[in-house]
């Protein structure tokens, strides 16, 4: 194989993507890579170190595209609305590529900055939306984490198939929505501790 003219980080990564959303995060493999890439498997190295690298810039690119997705989900709206925005924003990321979960669960090392600050622009964005509940910062620390426990765990187990009932699975996630929202709003009731 010749190199390919052209190849940057930016195509491993999309052609690494690619590999991961038709057969899941542990098919991925530098070779597979190359392969599609039209190059020999060394000839990834002039754009990651190796494949922890390399899922590594994975993980970066879905946490931006998810804080894109959420802001655009959010923007011009408040309140219930802006609650029930991000959720379906999140939950449609997630059927659309259901094999990226894995780049969305785990938190980032704090020494790695670039990808830190990926995550926290995530949290940014449920944390404007949630500044009309009048939560403080710790209150939409735990706020936050329980809608994306919610709304994560939610498209995590539609994806795999997790619910086999005949009732309506979206119906199920409007219902999921609405006690989200009465939730944050009894949440905002409360007398901080």
């Amino acid at each position: 194989m010749s190199p390919r003219a052209g190849l940057t980080t930016d195509a491993v990564v999309s052609l690494a993507i690619a590999v991961v959303d038709e057969a899941g995060p542990e098919a991925l493999t530098l070779a597979k890579v190359a392969e599609r890439a039209g190059v020999a498997a060394p000839s990834l190295y002039k754009h990651v170190k190796n494949l922890a690298d390399l899922r590594r810039l994975i993980d970066l690119r879905v946490v931006k595209e998810m804080a894109d997705t959420l802001r655009t989900a959010a923007t011009g709206r408040e309140g219930e609305d802006a609650v029930a925005a991000l959720a379906d924003a999140y939950r449609g990321y997630l059927r659309q590529y259901p094999r990226r979960t894995h780049a969305l669960v785990t938190a980032p090392d704090e020494t790695d900055t670039e990808l830190s600050s990926a995550t926290h622009a995530v949290a940014e964005v449920v944390f404007a939306v949630l500044r009309p509940f009048g939560f403080d910062h710790g209150r939409a620390v735990h706020a936050t984490r329980c809608i994306r426990a919610a709304v994560h765990g939610f498209a995590g187990l539609e994806a795999s198939g997790g619910f086999g009932r005949p009732e309506d699975v979206g119906e199920s996630f409007e219902v999921l929505k609405k006690m989200l929202v009465q939730g944050l709003a009894s949440y905002a009731e409360q007398e901080p501790k």
